[in-house]
């Protein structure tokens, strides 16, 4: 079901996946930069019968309008709660893609008594360097000079392996076309709080429950390097590696990362 929320004088649009049967502890999937939440399509459709599902757009994306007091991980942390708070869920496992990891992240450090679990997916708890704090500006100076589509058409390829862009053209050129209108000035502002996000490894060596991995051998964004060396953070920890995929593992091995995404969901369940 589609719904609305009005949260400091903007909408909030999300999506709500209720099955029948017993309840179990709510899924909110967070998308990250430049997407919105019908990137998680393939896991709805796969979860949605047996588990609860919320998944806004974040502030700027999708049918949500930009926050007017600015853009921080935790001023996007503080919309999503503003979705739970309406939805009337004290408590539910979180998984984050990319920049949806940050959000996650920041959450987590803010209203930890809200999350049984929560995951990482193409995602980090490192700060950025100082490279790609450059990177990240220099994208910033790209989309002011030519405009959100053209950034679109340009990074969206190197979101995907070798493999995938090779034997799925048509994923890359899906992608193109869904985000190419994307606003502008909230990609820049996203890049901006990536920026300026403070390392939050800490969460995850004090988070006192399960913590999700999922990783792409290929991904350029979030290396698997960096993503195997805080795997061993957090106390109980599921670390799933998708061979030949980069970035967008929900597209590129949607049945591998279903599978490992309702193993830590059905264990959650039944802890």
């Amino acid at each position: 079901m589609d719904k609305t929320i009005l949260y400091q004088t903007i909408h909030i649009g999300y999506k709500t996946f209720t099955p029948e049967g017993p309840a179990t502890s709510p899924v909110i999937l967070i998308h990250g930069f430049a997407e919105d939440g019908s990137i998680w399509d393939n896991q709805a459709a796969y979860v949605k019968n047996t588990h609860r599902l919320i998944i806004p757009d974040l502030p700027g994306s999708g049918r949500s309008s930009l926050l007017p007091g600015g853009t921080s991980m935790e001023a996007l942390a503080g919309a999503v709660k503003a979705v739970l708070d309406a939805e009337q869920i004290e408590d539910c496992i979180m998984i984050g893609h990319s920049m949806g990891g940050y959000v996650t992240l920041a959450f987590a450090e803010l209203y930890p008594q809200m999350l049984k679990a929560f995951g990482l997916f193409h995602s980090t708890a490192y700060a950025d360097s100082e490279e790609k704090k450059a990177a990240r500006r220099k994208g910033m100076d790209f989309i002011h000079k030519n405009g959100a589509a053209a950034f679109i058409r340009q990074s969206t390829p190197n979101l995907f392996s070798g493999t995938s862009r090779t034997g799925h053209p048509e994923w890359v050129t899906h992608l193109i076309d869904r985000y190419a209108s994307f606003d502008p000035n909230a990609l820049i502002l996203y890049y901006e709080a990536m920026i300026q996000r403070p390392d939050r490894t800490h969460v995850l060596r004090q988070f006192p429950g399960p913590v999700l991995f999922i990783m792409g051998a290929e991904d350029n964004a979030v290396p698997l390097i960096s993503s195997l060396q805080q795997s061993h953070m957090p106390s109980v920890s599921y670390i799933h590696i998708l061979e030949n995929t980069g970035h967008m593992g929900m597209m590129e091995a949607p049945a591998r990362a279903n599978l490992f995404l309702e193993e830590f969901l059905n264990d959650q369940y039944y802890a």
